[in-house]
Protein backbone atom coordinates (compact mmCIF):
# COMPACT_ATOMS: atom_id res chain seq x y z
CA UNK A 1 0.00 0.00 0.00
CA UNK A 2 1.10 3.54 -0.89
CA UNK A 3 2.03 5.28 2.13
CA UNK A 4 1.46 8.63 0.32
CA UNK A 5 -2.22 9.58 0.52
CA UNK A 6 -4.39 9.63 -2.26
CA UNK A 7 -6.81 12.78 -3.29
CA UNK A 8 -9.78 11.17 -1.98
CA UNK A 9 -7.89 10.09 1.09
CA UNK A 10 -6.62 13.97 1.54
CA UNK A 11 -10.08 15.34 0.60
CA UNK A 12 -12.60 13.97 2.25
CA UNK A 13 -11.09 10.34 3.96
CA UNK A 14 -11.23 11.94 7.67
CA UNK A 15 -14.78 12.41 7.26
CA UNK A 16 -15.65 9.41 5.39
CA UNK A 17 -12.77 6.66 5.44
CA UNK A 18 -14.84 4.62 3.64
CA UNK A 19 -16.15 6.42 0.46
CA UNK A 20 -12.41 7.37 -0.33
CA UNK A 21 -11.21 3.99 0.26
CA UNK A 22 -13.89 2.79 -2.36
CA UNK A 23 -12.86 5.94 -4.58
CA UNK A 24 -9.53 4.59 -4.38
CA UNK A 25 -10.02 1.08 -5.05
CA UNK A 26 -13.07 0.88 -6.91
CA UNK A 27 -13.87 3.86 -9.21
CA UNK A 28 -10.08 4.42 -10.04
CA UNK A 29 -8.68 1.42 -9.24
CA UNK A 30 -10.70 -0.92 -11.02
CA UNK A 31 -13.67 1.21 -13.12
CA UNK A 32 -11.37 4.00 -14.72
CA UNK A 33 -8.75 1.15 -15.37
CA UNK A 34 -10.85 -1.19 -17.43
CA UNK A 35 -9.62 -2.01 -21.07
CA UNK A 36 -12.61 -1.04 -22.73
CA UNK A 37 -12.64 2.86 -22.71
CA UNK A 38 -9.57 5.18 -22.79
CA UNK A 39 -8.87 7.67 -19.79
CA UNK A 40 -9.50 10.17 -22.33
CA UNK A 41 -13.01 8.79 -23.24
CA UNK A 42 -13.91 8.14 -19.70
CA UNK A 43 -13.25 11.60 -18.91
CA UNK A 44 -15.41 12.89 -21.45
CA UNK A 45 -18.45 10.80 -20.38
CA UNK A 46 -17.53 11.98 -17.07
CA UNK A 47 -17.67 15.13 -17.89
CA UNK A 48 -20.75 14.95 -20.40
CA UNK A 49 -22.37 13.60 -17.34
CA UNK A 50 -21.31 16.54 -14.81
CA UNK A 51 -22.06 19.12 -16.98
CA UNK A 52 -26.11 17.34 -17.72
CA UNK A 53 -26.33 17.18 -14.60
CA UNK A 54 -24.96 20.29 -13.14
CA UNK A 55 -22.44 19.00 -10.85
CA UNK A 56 -20.20 22.20 -10.71
CA UNK A 57 -18.41 21.35 -7.69
CA UNK A 58 -16.89 17.99 -9.47
CA UNK A 59 -16.23 19.41 -12.13
CA UNK A 60 -12.92 21.06 -10.20
CA UNK A 61 -11.51 17.61 -10.16
CA UNK A 62 -12.58 16.41 -13.46
CA UNK A 63 -11.75 19.38 -15.96
CA UNK A 64 -8.39 19.36 -15.08
CA UNK A 65 -8.64 15.34 -14.81
CA UNK A 66 -9.81 15.44 -18.56
CA UNK A 67 -7.09 17.71 -20.11
CA UNK A 68 -4.64 15.08 -18.28
CA UNK A 69 -6.12 12.44 -19.72
CA UNK A 70 -5.54 14.07 -23.33
CA UNK A 71 -9.18 16.08 -24.00
CA UNK A 72 -7.92 19.21 -25.23
CA UNK A 73 -9.49 22.89 -23.74
CA UNK A 74 -11.21 23.52 -27.20
CA UNK A 75 -12.89 19.86 -26.91
CA UNK A 76 -14.13 20.77 -23.48
CA UNK A 77 -15.91 23.68 -25.02
CA UNK A 78 -16.92 21.59 -27.62
CA UNK A 79 -18.55 19.47 -25.39
CA UNK A 80 -20.27 22.27 -23.34
CA UNK A 81 -21.71 23.65 -26.14
CA UNK A 82 -23.21 20.70 -28.14
CA UNK A 83 -24.57 19.72 -24.64
CA UNK A 84 -26.34 22.88 -23.85
CA UNK A 85 -28.87 21.88 -26.78
CA UNK A 86 -29.35 18.16 -25.01
CA UNK A 87 -29.25 19.43 -20.70
CA UNK A 88 -29.94 22.60 -20.96
CA UNK A 89 -28.58 26.16 -21.37
CA UNK A 90 -28.14 26.72 -17.49
CA UNK A 91 -26.24 23.42 -17.07
CA UNK A 92 -23.86 25.26 -20.21
CA UNK A 93 -23.46 28.36 -18.45
CA UNK A 94 -22.24 27.19 -15.19
CA UNK A 95 -19.57 24.71 -16.89
CA UNK A 96 -18.39 27.73 -18.83
CA UNK A 97 -17.95 29.43 -15.31
CA UNK A 98 -16.14 27.11 -14.23
CA UNK A 99 -13.93 26.56 -17.29
CA UNK A 100 -12.80 29.85 -16.62
CA UNK A 101 -12.29 29.48 -13.26
CA UNK A 102 -10.16 26.65 -13.36
CA UNK A 103 -8.48 27.61 -16.62
CA UNK A 104 -8.03 31.61 -17.05
CA UNK A 105 -5.01 31.57 -14.46
CA UNK A 106 -1.58 31.81 -16.24
CA UNK A 107 -0.17 28.55 -14.71
CA UNK A 108 -3.04 26.78 -16.48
Amino acid sequence: MSTKPTAARQSFGSVAPKLAELSDDVLFGDVWERPQLSKRDRSLVTCAALIALGKTEQMNFHFPRAVENGVTREELIELVTHLAFYTGWPNAMSAVAKFKELFSSPSN
